[in-house]
């Protein structure tokens, strides 16, 4: 399990650099009519700017990906799928307290970097008398969630496109 973790963030990392080098590349060569200072017109530098944030090799999102695969690290992953763009750990409980357990879904629905294309759904269990029965997961971890794998998202590309 942990390989395949490892393979996931690989390949992610591959698919993040190899934007930068293609933006780069771009930027280098200065394309375009009504070039500025930089040899490079404004308009080609917006089309590099949301190519850089549809980058995917793998079905998905790039940036969405990854950022899903470190959020969700703590966890052992049950089902990994990036050209689905599904991610489903296993049940997992925090060792401060173990008679409560969760287990976490992420789909990526969508090639582009944009809040509406994540959605992720929580499951919770708590045992009782050695039974897991079902529990209610507070909206807000949900939402807490998918804030933290869009802001990790979006620094993933700001770094990509920045150097």
């Amino acid at each position: 399990m942990a390989r395949m973790i490892k393979l996931a963030w690989v390949v992610g990392a591959a698919v993040s650099l190899s934007a930068c080098g293609w933006v780069q590349e771009d930027l280098s060569k200065g394309l375009g009519g009504g070039d500025d200072d930089s040899g490079m017109s404004k308009s080609r530098a917006r089309t590099a700017d949301l190519a850089a944030s549809k980058v995917t090799s793998i079905g998905v999102n790039a940036y969405l990906w990854q950022a899903a695969l470190d959020t969700l690290s703590f966890a052992p992953m049950a089902q990994v799928d990036s050209n689905g763009g599904v991610i489903v750990t296993d049940w997992y409980a925090n060792p401060n307290s173990p008679s409560d357990r969760v287990k976490v879904t992420v789909t990526i629905l969508d090639q582009d970097l944009r809040a509406d294309a994540l959605r992720v759904a929580a499951s919770r269990q708590v045992n009782q008398n050695g039974q897991w029965v079902d529990a209610p997961v507070a909206a807000a971890t949900v939402q807490k969630l998918e804030e933290i794998i869009l802001t990790k998202a979006r620094d993933l590309r700001r770094n990509a496109v920045a150097g």
